[in-house]
């Protein structure tokens, strides 16, 4: 029997596939040869296989980002303003602490904490904080301050600053990302500096317009369709034109194949203009393309897009345990598995790893495994909607 909601499933499957993709990049992480001391989109060292395993990850966290803010707007549709500020400043301030206290620990597994990255869940918690001081202002305003830091916050680009005094670290976390040690020697990686990701959660904020009640599907697809080709378009212009929008520019390299690796090479850390166009862009497409459609494919990742926190903290763990079984099996030390900062600084690793396919047959085997709880978790949420405290999870 159908469960009821109010939900729209367009947004929760695309939300459900990008969460599965995400799963891929973490296995390669964790089981990847020399996946903890190289960068997979390094043209001396990559293969097309390993670029494009990395590169398909690259939709996850602006999709993330993006829905996470059509989600605050279509929640708050539903609230007075003051409710709605409330509920983003408190899950914000809830998710940087989950980011610190739970993601930190079952990424790494050390009880110590020596080793504490910032990433995604935390540009999230911060993101909201922020939005939910600007959910006051004018739509046109807060539309017009999305495409401001989207489209000329690479203006930044070359204001780089050293050292760990506090205008250093503030500046890491606004825009420049670094690592600082604090004085009891705990490393912290500021791997998600907040600014871009906030024009992201702005304007994905900003198109729950959309998808509001009674609002035409016939006028929301005309503009999903106009914007996403809109995307696209910029960034091969902004891409090619090689001026303006990246970190680093792409050259022409030796081969055709790895030229088209270089021009697809665009950076995260932060997300560049050119990152988050083609990322977006073809979200935007997506949705176009997915929102009449509803078969045993859709109600698949239907799943995983309604339990998004849950099912994140799950598959880490999940693969972190997988990754510790698999040495064990081989005969190796599982404690190498317990990340501190000096297990990188070692390169205990240096020599780990499986092949790409191996990685693809544990990714598969993830998502199967994660299917089930998910989808339990899924329908207890959803036959338990008087629980408040279910919405922070």
């Amino acid at each position: 029997m159908p469960l009821k909601t109010n939900r729209i499933e367009s947004i929760d499957i695309l939300r459900g596939i990008v969460m599965v993709i995400m799963a891929l990049d973490h296995v390669r992480d964790y089981f990847h040869y020399g996946s903890f001391f190289s960068d997979p989109t390094n043209l001396e060292t990559t293969t097309p296989f390993l670029f494009f395993t990395r590169f398909i990850t690259h939709y996850c966290a602006p999709v993330f980002v993006f829905l996470a803010g059509t989600s605050a707007f279509l929640y708050g549709s539903k609230k007075t303003k003051p409710e709605l500020f409330k509920f983003l400043l408190t899950r914000g301030i809830w998710l940087v602490f989950l980011e610190i206290a739970v993601n930190n620990f079952i990424w790494w597994f050390d009880i110590n904490y020596g080793f504490v990255v910032l990433q995604v869940i935390w540009a999230i918690g911060l993101s909201m904080v922020i939005l939910s001081f600007l959910i006051f202002l004018p739509k046109q305003v807060l539309i017009a301050i999305g495409f401001t830091i989207i489209l000329g916050h690479n203006l930044l680009d070359t204001i780089l600053l050293k050292g760990e005094r506090i205008g250093a670290v503030l500046w890491y976390i606004l825009h420049q990302g670094s690592q600082i040690t604090t004085d009891s020697n705990r490393l912290i990686g500021i791997y998600y500096p907040i600014l871009p990701w906030v024009g992201v959660i702005i304007l994905g904020y900003s198109f729950g317009l959309f998808y509001v009640k009674n609002f035409s599907a016939s006028i929301r697809k005309k503009w999903l369709l106009i914007m996403g080709l809109t995307a696209i378009t910029l960034f091969f212009i902004i891409r090619g034109s090689n001026v303006y929008g990246d970190l680093v520019p792409w050259t022409i390299q030796d081969t055709s194949t790895k030229t088209i690796l270089s021009f697809f090479n665009v950076s995260k850390y932060p997300p560049s203009l050119s990152y988050l166009l083609i990322t977006l862009g073809p979200a935007l497409l997506f949705l176009y393309g997915i929102e009449t459609v509803k078969n045993k494919f859709t109600d698949f990742f239907l799943v995983f897009g309604r339990v998004p926190l849950f099912y994140y903290f799950l598959h880490v763990f999940v693969i972190h345990v997988l990754a510790i079984i698999g040495i064990l099996i081989f005969d190796g030390n599982w404690q190498d598995m317990i990340l501190t900062a000096e297990a990188f600084q070692n390169a205990n690793l240096i020599n780990y790893g499986y092949s790409l396919m191996v990685v693809y047959m544990v990714w598969a085997g993830v998502i199967i495994l994660l299917y089930f709880p998910s989808k339990k978790y899924m329908v207890y949420k959803a036959t338990n909607k008087d629980k408040w405290w279910l919405s922070y999870l």
